[in-house]
């Protein structure tokens, strides 16, 4: 039976791809277009937007992986829209692109009732973004109640994670590079592609030996802070939960 450390890394990859998917989705590009948005000002209006209206400061304090200036620009373009609007918006696209990829499996509502208990009794300490969503009501129907809690679990990794690169010392840019990435809304994808999409400036420094061991060591200590999260699975729920994800990654 797999221990919680064990099911931190065996669900990673699947929950980051179908808890962020709904980000580079066609119902976020809808968003978009009916609001007269950019896809990064509805990227960062509608995901940050759970922290309220603040200064861009703050925004760029969570959004640790992009280009400081970026995101400032991007959250402040963003204000033609009051966040509250922008998080019902995108928490609703969420949704939507859940009950379109995930309508036909049968298995998601055992999947949100196996993470409800996991996002109830997780510590929000170091993860803002994970407990704004926590906060926002879950949907009724099980394809689009899985995945938004998917994406509330994506949102508490990313924080930790986020934490481990900084405690480490590593750049942003780097600990991206340094690295392939499975669990992105793309499916595995390598550093380099994430790093274009986070709009980092080319060309990229090669990563050496050490410092691609140095990003695979805070990898570890991720999967050492999600371990706690899954804690309250017992071994048959941790099981039945890694089975239960074991779809196929889509677009």
């Amino acid at each position: 039976m797999a221990d919680p450390r064990a099911t931190a890394v065996a669900v990673k990859g699947p929950i980051g791809h179908y808890g962020g998917g709904f980000m580079v989705s066609r119902e976020a590009k809808a968003v978009c277009e009916e609001h007269g948005l950019g896809p990064r000002e509805l990227y960062f209006r509608g995901r940050c937007g759970v922290l309220g209206e603040c200064d861009a400061d703050v925004v760029v304090s969570v959004a640790v992986f992009f280009p400081a200036e970026h995101v400032a620009d991007n959250w402040n373009g963003g204000r033609k829209m009051p966040v509250e609007q922008a998080v019902d918006l995108y928490a609703e696209a969420c949704r939507q692109w859940g009950r379109r990829k995930l309508g036909g499996y049968a298995g998601c509502a055992r999947i949100a009732e196996l993470l409800e208990p996991v996002v109830e009794h997780a510590s929000p300490v170091g993860a803002p973004l994970f407990a704004g969503w926590r906060a926002v009501p879950l949907a009724d129907d099980a394809p689009a109640r899985a995945t938004q809690l998917m994406h509330v679990v994506r949102e508490l990794r990313g924080a930790l994670h986020a934490n481990a690169v900084v405690a480490a010392g590593l750049h942003p840019l780097d600990a991206t590079l340094a690295a392939a990435h499975d669990g992105t809304p793309f499916g595995p994808a390598a550093g380099e592609m994430i790093a274009r999409f986070f709009t980092w400036p080319e060309p990229y420094d090669t990563q050496g030996p050490d410092l691609i061991a140095r990003r695979a060591a805070v990898e570890d200590v991720t999967d050492d802070l999600m371990a706690p999260v899954f804690s309250v699975l017992n071994g048959d729920e941790s099981d039945e939960l890694i089975e239960l994800l074991r779809f196929g990654h889509g677009d």
